[in-house]
């Protein structure tokens, strides 16, 4: 199979609005309730954008199914080089490695971009397919919040998972992009 993956343009918003909308309305791994309106989702790939931050989509056959994207973790200056990710590939494209080259690029952008730690909430303590995408991505679980989302008539716990980037805290950061 033939997987492209590239920097996301405007016109993949729509796709990525079905891909995540799927998501929210039928899975766990996201906790949002009612999918995200287009014009949120453009908001995010703009926050991105204007970060410098990689906001990336997978093709096969010249059709987005998959789309990974990083925003910084937290606003405080602290945090400056770490970064949070989402990843989501459409449910008829899973296990065909979409989600491996997805992790696989945008780690390779995080770090050129100076970011030194990428951290990950997974939802659902359940989601092991996520849980060991991470894990073949190179990311160790450092947490588990218990039960601190309702969804589905039922709580759900998240998974924090952390991946070092380039040098991590061996050494001084330089400035990140």
């Amino acid at each position: 199979m033939g997987i492209v993956t590239r920097a996301a343009v405007e016109a993949d918003l729509k796709a990525v609005h079905a891909i995540y909308a799927q998501e929210v309305l039928h899975g766990t791994a996201s906790f949002e309730l009612d999918p995200p309106t287009p014009a949120l989702i453009k908001e995010r790939w703009q926050l991105a954008k204007d970060a410098g931050l990689p906001y990336l989509v997978a093709l096969v056959h010249g059709k987005v199914v998959g789309f990974a994207y990083a925003l910084p973790y937290r606003p405080r200056p602290a945090y400056r080089y770490t970064v949070e990710h989402s990843i989501y590939v459409e449910v008829d494209s899973r296990r065909q490695g979409i989600g491996a080259r997805l992790f696989c690029d945008l780690i390779d952008a995080c770090t050129a971009w100076g970011a030194r730690q990428i951290i990950g909430i997974i939802g659902d303590s359940a989601n092991v397919a996520s849980i060991r995408a991470h894990e073949h991505a190179g990311f160790r679980q450092v947490g588990t919040l218990e039960s601190v989302g309702w969804k589905f008539g039922r709580w759900l716990d998240t998974v924090i998972v952390q991946r070092t980037l380039g040098s991590g805290n061996v050494e001084p950061p330089g400035e990140c992009q």
